[in-house]
C-alpha cells in the first residue's frame, strides 16, 4: 500500500476519533441525566497557558502524548487493521461475485451493477466495524449516515429520479446492448447502460447521452426483441391494370427471395380503392437482421418487374373540365 493511501486512512480514522470522542460526551451526559449547569460545574477550571519557553512543558506534552497513545492507540491500531482487511475482503468477494455471475452468463450490464452493490455495502459494514473499534456508538453513526443521507436525497432527486430509472433498466432489461431501438425520442444502436444514463448510437452516427428517467417515461420500442419482423408495402396500380398479374408478379417476387420466410407465408392483396390508384398489400416476413436490405431489394425489383409487364404506376391527378358558357 503505499503513503497516500495510508495518509487517506489516516485522516480518515482521525475524524472518526473525533465523531468518538463527541458522541461519548453525548451518551455520558445522558447516561448521567445531569443539566447543561452541572456538567459545566464538574468540569476542571481551564489550565493557565502553556509555557513555550519552558523545557518542563515540551515534556509535560510528550507525557501527555504518551498517555494517550497508551490509551487509544491498541484501539487506533485495531480500527486500521479492520479498515485495511475489511477492504481487501471486500474486493475479493467482489470479484468472486463477478467470477459467478460470468459463469453464469449474467448480461454485463447487470453484472457490473451487482459487484458495484456488494462491494460497497461489504464496504459499510467494514466502516461500522471499526468505527466500533473506535467506541463510537453504531447506532449514533448510523442516524448520523441516515440524516446524511436524507439531505443529500432531497439535493439530488433529479439524479436520483435517473437511478431509480436506471435501476429498473437493468433489472426488467427491456433491451440490452445492441439492440435498435426508439427510446426517449431518440432512434439508434444502444452503445451502453449506465445507472444514471443510456448511450445511443444513431444511424448517422452521432453519440446521444439519455437520462434513464426521459427512457422509462415514454414508450419505449426494441425492434430487435423478436427474431422475426413483417415488411408492410403498399403497391398503387392504375384503374386499368390487371390487378390479377399484379398480384402473381408479386407472389413470384416474394418465392424468388430466399430471405423471405415461407412461415408465416406472405400475404398479398387489394387494400382500398384509392382516389388515383387500386392500392395493394405486400406482407412477406423475413428475419430481423434482413428487414432492411431486403424492403429495398423487394421495392426495386416491383418496380422494374411493373415496368417490363406494362403495369403503371399512377399518380395523383385531376380532371378540369372546361364548359363554354350559352348566352
Amino acid at each position: 500500500m503505499d503513503i497516500k493511501k495510508l495518509l487517506s486512512l489516516g485522516v480518515s480514522l482521525t475524524v472518526l476519533v473525533f465523531f468518538a470522542c463527541s458522541l461519548s460526551v453525548t451518551a455520558f451526559a445522558a447516561e448521567e441525566n445531569v443539566t447543561a449547569e452541572e456538567v459545566s460545574e464538574k468540569v476542571a477550571p481551564p489550565e493557565p497557558p502553556v509555557d513555550l519557553s519552558s523545557p518542563d512543558s515540551y515534556v509535560k506534552i510528550v507525557e501527555m502524548a504518551k498517555d494517550w497513545a497508551m490509551a487509544n492507540g491498541p484501539h487506533l491500531l485495531m480500527a486500521l487493521v479492520v479498515f485495511i482487511v475489511g477492504g481487501m475482503a471486500a474486493k475479493w468477494a467482489t470479484a468472486m461475485a463477478r467470477r459467478g455471475f460470468r459463469r453464469a452468463n449474467v448480461e454485463t450490464t447487470l453484472r457490473r451493477f451487482l459487484c458495484k452493490i456488494i462491494y460497497y455495502a461489504l464496504m459499510v459494514v467494514v466502516l461500522i466495524a471499526a468505527a466500533g473499534e473506535l467506541g463510537i456508538q453504531t447506532s449514533s453513526f448510523l442516524t448520523i449516515v441516515g440524516a446524511a443521507g436524507l439531505a443529500i436525497g432531497l439535493a439530488l432527486k433529479d439524479s436520483l429520479s435517473n437511478f431509480a430509472s436506471g435501476v429498473m433498466l437493468i433489472l426488467f432489461h427491456p433491451f440490452k446492448v445492441g439492440d435498435f431501438v426508439t427510446a426517449g425520442g431518440v432512434t439508434g444502436t444502444v452503445q451502453q447502460i449506465d445507472i444514471f444514463s443510456t448511450v445511443i448510437h444513431t444511424p448517422d452516427n452521432q453519440k446521444q447521452i439519455i437520462p434513464n428517467a426521459g427512457i422509462t417515461a415514454g414508450v419505449i420500442t426494441n425492434v430487435n426483441a423478436e427474431p422475426t419482423r413483417r415488411i408492410d408495402l403498399v403497391i398503387g396500380i392504375g384503374y386499368d391494370d390487371d390487378i390479377r398479374l399484379a398480384k402473381t408478379i408479386l407472389e413470384g417476387l416474394a418465392k424468388a427471395d430466399i430471405r423471405v420466410l415461407s412461415d408465416p407465408a406472405p400475404t398479398i392483396g387489394v387494400a382500398e380503392l384509392g382516389d388515383s390508384s387500386v392500392n395493394l398489400n405486400m406482407r412477406p416476413w423475413v428475419k430481423t437482421e434482413d428487414y432492411w436490405a431486403v424492403r429495398a431489394d423487394l421495392t426495386e425489383a416491383i418496380k422494374l418487374s411493373f415496368d417490363e409487364k406494362g403495369i403503371s404506376f399512377p399518380f395523383p391527378q385531376q380532371d378540369v373540365h372546361m364548359f363554354q358558357a350559352v348566352e
